[in-house]
């Protein structure tokens, strides 16, 4: 057997090739059966049979999913500034944030969409996408209520996130009926199981922070507002979420009496009259997220540079603007 230029393999050579493929493959499966320990470490899931997907998985986005997971449980609270776009990701990593979350509603309303499950999958994934190839943090994605009625629905839209970057993700319990606005209970634990197992089938430790709309809503009182969002949330960790999130509570009592009565990472949403950041870390809160708000208070910017041209003709509220070569840098 003769190769290019007429020069053939000695015994030697061959056997040296040999050698040098099998100490290879003892270092792709060391490397392999270390990942899979570290896997069960910090997720508790394992699951033997090959999985192509894993193959092609960067351990980067493993190692991303574990790291994301290990800043809920830090002696700070992991502060979340919401991103709807590459721009305001680039902006906010470059800020020097640990990590970042997508904003579902602000996705849409950059889209066109109204909020609420409006925008199609396909577009939500797109943008998600854009954003975690963008920046070299952890990205969690706002996933709403899984875009679909079923546990299938949530786990087809697991697969996807996963496949576009993401390590974590939110899920809802909004129904979108407007007579009964929220999920059965447990319908809403079907589908973080759903998710669970999708992201365990990819073998990417998806960290899920489990959503209920139960503050958010108009009516009821106090007393029983509480009652069933700690009952839903209870549930929802239950079924397998890192971490849950009760948008909508603002005192810090509540605050504190949810993350006793839990004990697990409990996320609070970021809104004007909340306790401050370190108040919450005295509370005990695991993570702070922003929400729409970011990109809200952009718009608003927005506003007011429009209604300062149109009435008076100046242009002060463009001082505070990013420089156009600040922008064109961080984006090349």
């Amino acid at each position: 057997m003769t190769f290019r230029d007429g020069l053939a393999p000695s015994s030697q050579t061959g056997a040296d090739a040999r050698a040098a493929i099998f100490a290879g493959s003892l270092v792709l499966l060391v490397a392999v059966v270390e990942n899979a320990r570290r896997r069960v470490l910090y997720t508790g899931f394992y699951s033997p049979e090959p999985c192509i997907y894993f193959l092609m998985t960067t351990v980067t986005q493993v190692d991303k999913a574990m790291q994301f997971r290990q800043l809920h449980r830090g002696p700070r609270a992991l502060v979340l500034a919401n991103v709807w776009d590459v721009a305001s990701a680039r902006i906010i990593q470059s800020a020097g944030f640990p990590a970042l979350a997508t904003t579902s509603a602000g996705i849409a309303f950059s889209l066109g969409y109204p909020d609420g499950q409006r925008i199609p999958r396909e577009e939500m994934m797109a943008r998600i996408g854009r954003i975690a190839r963008a920046v070299t943090v952890p990205v969690s994605a706002d996933i709403e209520a899984g875009y679909g009625p079923t546990p299938n629905d949530a786990a087809r839209t697991t697969h996807e996130l996963i496949e576009a970057g993401a390590i974590g993700m939110n899920l809802e319990d909004l129904s979108g009926d407007s007579e009964r606005p929220l999920l059965e209970v447990s319908v809403a634990v079907e589908k973080i199981k759903a998710a669970r197992l999708a992201a365990a089938q990819l073998r990417v430790p998806m960290v899920v922070n489990a959503r209920t709309d139960v503050f958010m809503l108009a009516g009821g009182d106090a007393r029983s507002k509480y009652d069933d969002a700690l009952r839903r949330l209870t549930a929802y960790r239950d079924a397998g979420a890192d971490c849950v999130f009760a948008p909508g509570v603002k005192d810090a009592e509540t605050i504190a009496r949810l993350v006793r009565d839990l004990q697990c990472p409990v996320n609070i949403l970021a809104v004007p009259g909340i306790p401050s950041i370190p108040e919450l870390e005295q509370l005990g809160v695991a993570r702070v997220s922003m929400g729409s708000g970011p990109m809200r208070a952009t718009l608003g910017l927005l506003i007011r540079i429009a209604d300062e041209i149109k009435s008076s003709g100046t242009y002060s509220n463009l001082n505070t603007g990013v420089p156009h070569a600040e922008m064109n840098k961080m984006l090349s």
